[in-house]
């Protein structure tokens, strides 16, 4: 600002006086006699001492002040002696400049006796010239950061939302500028309340103390979230987010139905998924968006599985809010987790309690009624709530100030009912989903973890070497079941972790290729760093020591216990149940640190968690191998429970038995909550793996034998016409195993083309879906002829159409059994079909009734259908019309050239045409095509056959 301006500029009249006045004293005489002189008569001058601070509270007498300042009060001024000097030797005096309790000054001219004598001749004219140049430069400085903040002031309290004063600059106010700022504004309020203003005082002072509350509780989560852990603490070894943060892949859209599958099974499912334009959502856009209205959404669900990224996206999310990065929209962002939650499930509070209870900033502020202001609520983690969230039965509430447990106070706030102006983001895992009703969700998003190159992205940051880095993202490359299960960020972290330790302790020794190598790599890891950190033992060391192996043991008994009740959190009360000492469990926490944590929560409530629900099943079978092979018990048979049997076992333990009952256990889970634990507990039965762990496991002898009948105990399973998800993972099993043999064996008939001569035997069947689904070649367009055109090879083979991109079907006898089995593949949630072609099969009007009803799916995102040539008339078409009605969303282009619609059957197409929530852009029939050039749908007027016009239907 140009300080030769009119220092009233901008200002409100009534406001104008506090600026300053203009009189014939020079500045800096003027500035000095305003500053220290009482009305009136007063004593001779004293020094101002250049030492000190303590002087600093004198200049401002507010109980003195009039709240308008008139010639008479500047006369009155103007008659006093010669100005007193300040003391600059001390800090005392800086409290004095402004006593807002009493107004006076409690200045002693004796404590600066020693200060006070005034320096005569010609040092003392220099001496005064210094002091009033200082002093002239010192009021042009105060006058223009008085206008400058009055300016903001008035900005302020005219806007509709109390944003911090500080957002008006670019650059970042420092603490003590901070300060000033605020200390000014007290000072505003001061003076308008003497001018009786007291509305607009008490406006500035609350929005004074919100702004003085957002920027407090920013500061907070600021240092709460800035800092993490990758995996999970490395004691005393914190990342900056910022530094370490990938961008996640999240697609908008889907529903909040449950899928209880495997989570290993949906990343698998994920990672077939072909390329192709999704609708993704940026995570600095998840509260932007709106259903197509005006309304931004309310409620923001975001699915994923564990370890993803979910709580990284929302801690992200807040630090970016914190540190004015992003989401400045938003007045509060209140971050909250169920495992927090979950300790108050006892107590009552009301919403407002709630937030004060979790935010100290907001209780201190006095702040109530945050209807006022624009604010998130973030819940992350619903799969990990344990108390009941009945949105039907649950009294309904709309006063945030009213008592409740915490459960009512949720299910209001999620259903609009309490704080109807909040804005809602909650994260779950998707087994979790259905917990809430689909109509409190606004938007369904997914976070799928890591695309292909965010996991390289991922490595690189990861690994500064360029040349380590490739050689790392290479050797996942080459592992399918690892290249998968980094699309999960934790495992990531946990691959690159051991990669990094084996690169550099173990040179030109092989990298671990299973997942069985790799866990078992990534606790020998913590081991030695647990020994050598908290032991003071050195690398060379063994691994093992009795206290650590009790207390693997003791995690390993926790994770099987908890496995079987699926529980990834525990509490105390759980920990006691398992026979684990809660002091015991601190100690765990603290020294196997990237296992196995503790978190506190309010009130001190521990929570405890392995990093990663793979961990928790790989010591799961760590314990079920460590405690057969010790006492003989197989904790996966009911003969445990019989003691005699017991005995037996325990004399001569079988460990075919063992690997048997695993298998057929996982393979009776309905929802493969099994599958990773078995891959891990055959992985541990190999000799080379037992070496890993040597100290820690019992050395079982040589045991090929057993290890070949489980391998033809596996194969015969996978003959039995097992699903073809439990198939899939008996086959990762047999890798565990170091078994490829029956892959070798259908990969070398393919490569020679000598497959569709052979008859396959179910297992060679399995094999062959497991081939498929591992080669993304074969998945963006599946010809069913280049195997075999048959339905059998169609209903073995269903698991890669549902996977795949386009799927050409042309003249392959399909019958109602089949049509049946593509309806089931096009209703699939986790179908990825788009493109289908059936043409020239003879459907009739009986077999395409089966495919309309996969086609009336909210599922199905079917985008072309071919029929041509399939004897289809008006019957049939009306079936389509009526599915396509259902579920218009989609499909773009429908062939039903060579059939016999009839004059009802084109009737029924025209109408769908003209209907404005239809996609069809393309339709063919009779040999001709019309396409859609004038709906601006993608058409064009170059698409279209020289055809009779009689055999068009364009959209109008």
């Amino acid at each position: 600002m140009n300080q030769a301006e009119d220092p009233e500029d901008g200002v409100p009249p009534s406001e104008a006086p506090l600026c300053g006045e203009h009189d014939s004293q020079t500045k800096a005489q003027r500035c000095v006699t305003g500053m220290h002189q009482r009305p009136g008569p007063g004593p001779g001058p004293s020094c101002v001492s250049m030492k000190s601070n303590r002087s600093m509270s004198l200049p401002l007498n507010f109980k003195d002040v009039a709240p308008s300042v008139d010639a008479s009060s500047h006369q009155q001024r103007g008659k006093s002696p010669e100005p007193r000097c300040l003391s600059m030797k001390n800090d005392q005096s800086i409290d004095q400049w402004i006593n807002f309790k009493d107004g006076r000054c409690s200045y002693d001219p004796e404590e600066d006796q020693e200060s006070s004598e005034v320096p005569t001749g010609p040092s003392a004219q220099h001496h005064q010239r210094h002091l009033d140049s200082i002093f002239m430069l010192l009021e042009e400085n105060i006058l223009t950061f008085v206008k400058n903040e009055l300016k903001k002031i008035q900005k302020f309290m005219s806007s509709d939302y109390p944003e911090c004063l500080e957002k008006e600059d670019e650059e970042e106010l420092d603490e003590e500028q901070r300060r000033s700022r605020e200390a000014f504004v007290k000072i505003s309020v001061h003076f308008l309340r003497r001018m009786k203003q007291e509305e607009l005082a008490e406006r500035l002072q609350s929005r004074l103390r919100v702004a003085v509350c957002q920027r407090e509780l920013k500061s907070d989560l600021k240092r709460k979230f800035q800092r993490v852990f990758e995996g999970i603490a490395k004691a005393g070894n914190p990342t900056l987010l910022n530094e370490i943060y990938t961008e996640l892949y999240i697609t908008e859209g889907g529903t909040a139905e449950v899928n209880e599958e495997h989570e290993v099974r949906q990343i698998e499912t994920a990672s077939r998924k072909p390329a192709r334009p999704e609708t993704t959502i940026r995570q600095e856009d998840l509260l932007k968006a709106s259903a197509g209205g005006e309304e931004p959404i309310r409620t923001v669900m975001t699915k994923g599985v564990a370890g993803i990224g979910k709580t990284v996206l929302t801690q992200k999310f807040t630090l970016d809010w914190a540190e004015d990065k992003d989401h400045q929209h938003i007045q509060f962002t209140f971050p909250f987790t169920f495992r927090e939650l979950n300790v108050l499930r006892e107590k009552k509070f009301s919403l407002v309690g709630l937030v004060h209870h979790f935010f100290s900033e907001t209780r201190a502020a006095g702040i109530c009624r945050f209807e006022e202001f624009q604010v998130v609520f973030i819940f992350d983690g619903l799969d990990e709530c344990r108390f009941p969230l009945d949105f039907h039965n649950n009294e309904i509430m709309t006063d945030v100030t009213e008592s409740a447990s915490v459960d009512v106070l949720l299910t209001n706030l999620i259903r609009g009912k309490l704080l109807p102006s909040a804005r809602l983001w909650i994260t779950t895992r998707p087994a979790a989903a259905n917990q809430i009703p689909p109509d409190c969700v606004g938007m369904v998003t997914e976070v799928r973890g890591f695309t292909d190159p965010q996991k390289e992205e991922y490595f690189r940051k990861r690994f500064r070497d360029k040349k380590q880095a490739r050689s790392i993202i290479s050797h996942i490359k080459t592992s399918r079941s690892l290249h998968i299960m980094c699309h999960i960020p934790v495992f990531c972290w946990i691959t690159a972790t051991v990669l990094e330790e084996v690169l550099k302790t173990r040179e030109g020794e092989e990298l671990p290729k299973t997942l069985t190598e790799m866990y078992i790599h990534f606790l020998v890891v913590q081991s030695k760093v647990k020994k050598v950190k908290y032991d003071g033992g050195a690398e060379t060391d063994p691994h093992w020591s009795l206290k650590s192996r009790k207390m693997i043991e003791s995690l390993g008994k926790l994770a099987f216990d908890q496995l079987q009740k699926g529980n990834l959190i525990f509490y105390e009360s759980d920990l006691t149940e398992c026979g684990i000492d809660i002091r015991a469990a601190s100690v765990y926490s603290g020294i196997f640190t990237q296992i196995f944590r503790e978190e506190r929560g309010l009130y001190q409530d521990k929570v405890f968690c392995f990093i990663h629900l793979s961990v928790q099943e790989f010591l799961a079978a760590l314990h079920v191998h460590l405690t057969f092979f010790s006492s003989g018990v197989n904790l996966l048979s009911e003969e445990q429970t019989t003691s005699l049997w017991s005995k037996v076992f325990r004399d001569k333990p079988k460990p075919k038995r063992l690997y048997q009952s695993a298998v057929d256990e996982a393979l009776q889970s309905h929802n493969g909550h099994l599958d990773l634990f078995l891959r891990f507990l055959l992985g541990l039965s190999l000799e080379t793996n037992q070496t890993l762990l040597r100290g820690l496991l019992i050395q079982t002898e040589s045991r090929s034998q057993t290890n070949q009948e489980t391998v033809q105990y596996i194969k015969k399973k996978i003959s039995e016409d097992v699903s073809p998800e439990k198939s899939i993972n008996l086959f990762h099993c047999l890798n565990e195993l170091n078994d490829v043999s029956l892959v070798e064996e259908i990969q070398q008939s393919l490569r020679s083309g000598r497959l569709s001569k052979k008859k396959l035997s179910p297992a060679q069947w399995s094999a062959l879906v497991f081939i498929l689904l591992s080669s993304e070649e074969d998945l963006e367009v599946f010809d069913l002829r280049k195997y075999f055109a048959s339905e059998e090879a169609l209903l073995r083979l269903l698991p890669v159409v549902k996977a795949s991109n386009k799927v050409l079907l042309s003249g392959c006898n399909l019958s109602e059994r089949s049509c049946d089995a593509l309806s089931s593949v096009l209703s699939s949630q986790s179908s990825s079909l788009r493109e289908l072609d059936l043409s020239n099969n003879n459907l009739k009007d009986s077999r395409v009734r089966w495919l309309a009803a996969g086609l009336e799916s909210p599922h199905c995102e079917l985008e072309a259908l071919r029929l041509s040539g399939c004897l289809i008339t008006e019957e049939g078409c009306a079936s389509l019309v009526s599915a396509l009605s259902s579920n218009p969303s989609h499909l773009r282009e429908l062939d039903l050239s060579y059939n016999h619609p009839g004059d009802s059957g084109v009737k029924l197409l025209s109408a769908g045409l003209e209907d404005p929530h239809w996609r069809l852009e393309t339709l063919r029939y009779e040999g001709t095509a019309a396409t859609d050039h004038q709906s601006g749908r993608g058409g064009r007027a170059g698409n279209l056959f020289s055809v009779p016009l009689s055999a068009w239907l364009i959209r109008p």
